[in-house]
């Protein structure tokens, strides 16, 4: 039901927003204007139908597997989104999956010393993340790595290689939202009164950090995960842009200025699927670290 009510609040916000995407692709194909051409297109497209007839065709063929064609390229949708959303995915997840590795530690070490050095780096890239454009950074790490020392071909070279500065970039900036949410929740957990007890027993504040406040600090970093795995698909445009990936953000981006329907609202459902499906895996996970929280 969230689907297809996520399906038909997309159909009805693209159906409202102004322009005509017959009259887009013509002027984008440098066709000339006929009332006969624009007739046929709408008709081969099935815009001339009612706003309640094409949903309902649209939504009878996306349920059977044919998820229709694009506008802009003519292409199968299932084509289109096979080629570009593998991209996106290694990219994306890959990126979020190198932060969360990497923040763990950042923010354990940090929580055991607050004000120290780790402390402090994490709070450095914390402020660069939100100050600094994702793509001023690409553009410093393409002339530093490909231009000047030579180690890497981000345009030009295997599919690892493209894939590689991107993915750690992403990780670069989800590496101080995780050890900073990871570290506040280690600190809130160790002044609890259970932790409080365990350090009265002699136990060293590392071990109850580790043994007591890292169960708890790990089920609340779940939140910060779902809500960052929310752009893997999708929020990396400026990524696949400056790279020049042909994944599935920059794929959105192109269909939006033709007002390719059938791309955005396939792209609205699967953004609602993919969201689904974070959330069981994190209800989940999340019943695994607190069995309290299990239905």
């Amino acid at each position: 039901m969230i689907l297809v009510g996520a399906s038909l609040v997309a159909f009805a916000v693209l159906h409202a927003m102004p322009g005509d995407p017959v009259e887009t692709e013509l002027l984008a194909w440098g066709l000339p204007r006929s009332d006969e051409g624009v007739a046929f297109l709408r008709r081969e497209w099935g815009l001339d139908r009612s706003w309640l007839a094409q949903y309902g065709l649209w939504l009878d063929r996306l349920v059977s597997g044919d998820w229709g064609r694009s506008i802009r390229t003519g292409r199968s949708l299932l084509d289109e989104f096979g080629d570009a959303l593998p991209i996106s995915l290694v990219m994306g997840c890959g990126g979020l999956l190198i932060g969360l590795v990497m923040a763990l530690p950042l923010g354990f070490f940090a929580a055991q010393r607050p004000g120290g050095v780790i402390d402090q780096v994490t709070r450095s890239l914390s402020v660069i993340s939100q100050s600094v454009p994702l793509f001023c950074l690409a553009l410093a790490a393409i002339w530093l790595f490909a231009a000047e020392l030579r180690l890497i071909r981000p345009f030009t070279g295997p599919a690892f290689e493209r894939l590689l500065l991107p993915t750690l970039l992403i990780a670069l900036y989800a590496v101080p939202r995780f050890s900073r949410v990871y570290r506040r929740e280690l600190l809130l957990a160790i002044n609890s009164p259970y932790c409080k007890f365990a350090l009265a027993k002699g136990l060293s504040p590392r071990a109850v950090l580790w043994r007591h406040a890292h169960p708890v600090a790990s089920a609340a970093m779940l939140a910060a995960v779902v809500s960052e795995c929310g752009w893997v698909i999708g929020g990396t445009a400026t990524a696949e842009v400056v790279f020049s990936l042909p994944g599935v953000s920059l794929f959105v981006v192109q269909s939006v200025g033709v007002r390719d329907y059938f791309v955005l609202q396939f792209y609205i459902v699967i953004m609602a699927a993919w969201m689904l499906a974070i959330g069981q895996a994190a209800d989940a996970a999340r019943a695994w670290l607190d069995p309290r929280t299990a239905p």
